[in-house]
């Protein structure tokens, strides 16, 4: 999956969110999101946009198309489940080549772990580290 991919599946995700509350119908109903602007109308001057949405179209009607199509699209449960995993653990949710990169730079894992305590190394060892906290 591509960084606009992956950037799309969060707007739609987080977009979406007020429809899964019964808030609004539709996203574009809710009036502090961005699929008005998307959309719709395109006429908020406060939002600027990404270039994964530049990408979706030549013109600013073929991106309004094209944005309404993604969210015409159910969210594929996988990515819904590990986004989530993702954003729970405060990790980061990309290509495993970007992860990498970003744990060289934080020099600390950027993954989801799964729960629980983590196994020493050492059988019997009891002692545990900072680094065996999965959060």
């Amino acid at each position: 999956m591509g960084k606009g991919r992956y950037l799309l599946t969060c707007y739609r995700y987080i977009e979406i969110n007020p429809v899964r509350a019964g808030m609004v119908a539709s996203p574009a109903d809710y009036r502090w999101s961005s699929p008005i602007h998307n959309a719709v109308d395109g006429g908020n001057p406060r939002v600027y946009a990404h270039g994964a949405y530049l990408e979706l179209g030549q013109s600013a009607q073929d991106r309004r198309q094209a944005n309404r199509a993604l969210f015409n699209a159910a969210l594929d449960d996988t990515e819904i489940a590990d986004l989530r995993a993702h954003t729970q653990q405060q990790r980061v949710w990309a290509s495993e080549k970007f992860r990498k990169e970003i744990e060289a730079l934080a020099h600390r894992a950027a993954g989801v772990r799964p729960r629980g305590r983590l196994q020493s190394a050492a059988a019997g060892n009891d002692q545990s580290s900072a680094d065996d906290v999965p959060y």
